[in-house]
């Protein structure tokens, strides 16, 4: 294997770290100097080369750590993996996606033979090789749905189509931004989205609705997502708020540059050609702002977002009661100089 995995943790002692490449490849979810909601989209994968956005799934330096984070939240609460009775095709065309695409994509790293119905997966990271036969779930120690999503980062829900909307009706979500799936499974698009301020009456998701409707096979897109959070905790859920919480106290000027982190979603969609669910992962990156300040226009330009940021999303996003303190400890990094259109680093 050529690709080198972080030892460290996403609770309790917080180890996580981003080497410089890590830093670099980050991506960074703004590309003007403010900013409101938007619809965002656009095709995917595809480029620049070294990016997030090369691969369909990307696998990073993390990735082991992450499937071990996550084995410990479904121990704990086994709830954040849950497939409806007739997303099960579906759960079979997100594993046929992801296995052929990493297979392709990271051949050091992931193999898949393919002869017929039998199916051969070998993950070398994770040290797993299992002969299955594709579409027969009691050759899986799980659905299939968990049993793939259990080797892959970042959240999926699988979307079901019915009455011109989407319904939640399966997903594993362990890194979500205070979200619950056992409170939304069953709900359509409106429902769950209904906790997110100004985006309905700005009619930001009725057009993303229409968009995601008409995906059709083949068609893969993306759009980044971005919230704040103290530490860098993969399980922000609404269940352990207790634990997550409190840590918004924290802050000082003093630690906010290591403490505080932005939290990018990189979501993706795929239309999935048995079931003709649709695929929504929801892929979890963090940085903390004394990384984000190593490159001058993220600076700059997270400075002045998150200064001028209208008071109700800054509630929303997580950070409002750290405002001020992540604002002042930005300012030192924002010379006033312009900054180049575009999210990527200068």
């Amino acid at each position: 294997m050529t690709m080198q995995f972080n030892d460290e943790t996403f609770r309790g002692d917080y180890t996580y770290h981003n080497s410089p490449e890590a830093i670099r490849r980050f991506p960074f979810p703004f590309d003007q100097d403010t900013y409101m909601y938007s619809v965002n989209i656009e095709q995917h994968p595809g480029g620049p080369k070294g990016t997030p956005f090369e691969k369909m799934f990307d696998v990073d330096e993390h990735y082991v750590a992450e499937m071990k984070d996550r084995e410990i939240t479904l121990a704990e609460d086994p709830l954040r993996c849950q497939s409806l009775p007739h997303m099960e095709l579906a759960g079979w065309d997100l594993l046929e996606l992801i296995m052929v695409s990493k297979a392709r994509d990271y051949p050091d790293l992931f193999t898949l033979h393919r002869d017929g119905n039998d199916w051969h997966w070998i993950n070398k990271p994770l040290g797993i090789e299992k002969k299955f036969t594709f579409l027969d779930a009691t050759t899986l120690p799980c659905g299939p749905m968990e049993y793939i999503t259990r080797q892959t980062q970042g959240d999926f829900a699988l979307l079901h189509e019915r009455d011109n909307n989407l319904w939640m009706d399966a997903g594993m979500i362990t890194s979500q931004a205070d979200w619950s799936l056992d409170f939304d499974v069953g709900m359509n698009f409106f429902e769950w989205h209904a906790p997110v301020p100004k985006a309905r009456k700005m009619g930001v998701f009725d057009k993303a609705l229409k968009f995601l409707l008409a995906v059709g096979q083949g068609q893969h897109y993306r759009r980044l997502n971005w919230t704040m959070t103290v530490n860098p905790r993969l399980d922000t859920s609404p269940e352990n708020y207790h634990k997550w919480g409190p840590e918004k106290r924290t802050i000082t000027p003093e630690n906010v540059g290591q403490k505080q982190f932005l939290r990018v979603e990189l979501q993706t969609f795929f239309r999935l050609p048995r079931s003709n669910a649709l695929a929504f992962p929801i892929r979890c990156y963090l940085m903390n702002l004394e990384d984000i300040a190593t490159k001058p226009k993220w600076g700059r330009r997270l400075h002045r977002v998150l200064r001028d940021i209208d008071p109700d999303l800054a509630e929303y996003k997580g950070f409002a009661v750290n405002q001020k303190t992540i604002v002042d400890y930005l300012s030192q990094f924002d010379d006033g100089a312009p900054t180049s259109p575009g999210i990527f680093p200068d």
